[in-house]
């Protein structure tokens, strides 16, 4: 498969959808709060989460990321684009420290030196 440059925007907003998902689920859910231990008060929780705007941004943003990798897979081997996905571990592990004030120790940094790295190794290949 002969790709053009322009075909890797479809790994690029895969990438995209799927980070923007998980922080948007992360965001929200800490707004929410936490699942309750009644099951009636559990059934509310899920029915009031699911009609959360942000919630369903975050789910309507997998879908997204999920088309993408459909036309990505058509312009792409597998084995070739994958890797590319594993970005999305580095930019989750940024966007988590400065939008949502998670902790980011050395040893999150280095492994996250290690998959860039691996990423572009497997690219190579």
């Amino acid at each position: 498969m002969k790709a053009r440059p322009l075909d890797y925007l479809w790994i690029l907003l895969t990438i995209f959808f799927t980070v923007y998902g998980q922080v948007i689920l992360k965001w929200r859910m800490q707004r929410l709060g936490t699942m309750p231990v009644e099951l009636w008060d559990k059934a509310l929780f899920v029915i009031r989460v699911l009609f959360d705007p942000g919630v369903f941004s975050g789910i309507f943003a997998a879908f997204l990321a999920s088309l993408c990798w459909i036309v990505a897979m058509t312009k792409f081997e597998l084995s070739y684009a994958y890797p590319f996905v594993s970005l999305c571990f580095v930019a989750v592990l940024m966007l988590s420290a400065w939008l949502l004030g998670e902790p980011l120790s050395m040893l999150k940094i280095f492994g996250v030196v290690f998959i860039v790295f691996g990423t572009i190794l497997a690219s190579q290949g």
